[in-house]
């Protein structure tokens, strides 16, 4: 199947600034400056910002979430959750994190923030998804549902991102 962008077009610099600003907010951290060039675009679904060239990040609820590419790209130090290598295979396929898998992460995630998830051996991501519990909630309880994915390796949007690298 081919997949496509459609609707694509270029961000104006005050839309770019904004979003400059939602992320410094989300992860005290700079991940562009104004001067990129920033496109958005259609994925099936999913509204994607594209920074240059790459598809780094997506709408999600009216958020703006880092995609699995731009997670490798700009490695956030911050929103993280590692989870033990049996929970893998079952977040890979797109399954959400249960609170048992869960082993250590991001101490300063609320209830909604965004979170992108990695293994323990290997500390690459492998999903990206919104925290159902706080970061200490998360480590500390033995059942429930911690994150919502909604983007993980192995889905179309990743397909999609893994050809454009």
């Amino acid at each position: 199947m081919d997949f496509k962008i459609k609707n694509r077009y270029r961000l104006k610099e005050k839309d770019i600034k904004k979003i400059i600003e939602d992320l410094k907010n989300e992860f005290e951290d700079d991940f562009f400056d104004q001067n990129a060039t920033v496109e958005t675009g259609d994925f099936e679904d999913k509204k994607i910002l594209i920074v240059n060239g790459e598809p780094s990040f997506l709408y999600y609820q009216n958020k703006i979430i880092l995609t699995l590419l731009g997670v490798n790209r700009f490695q956030p130090k911050k929103k993280y959750v590692v989870v033990d290598m049996g929970a893998v295979r079952f977040v890979t396929n797109g399954a959400d994190v249960m609170a048992p898998g869960i082993i250590d992460s991001d101490k300063n995630i609320n209830k909604g923030d965004q979170v992108w998830i990695c293994d323990e051996r290997n500390h690459k991501p492998i999903a990206v998804g919104i925290a159902q519990m706080s970061g200490e909630d998360m480590v500390r309880e033995k059942k429930g549902k911690a994150i919502e994915i909604f983007h993980y390796v192995g889905d179309r949007l990743w397909n999609f991102l893994a050809k454009s690298l």
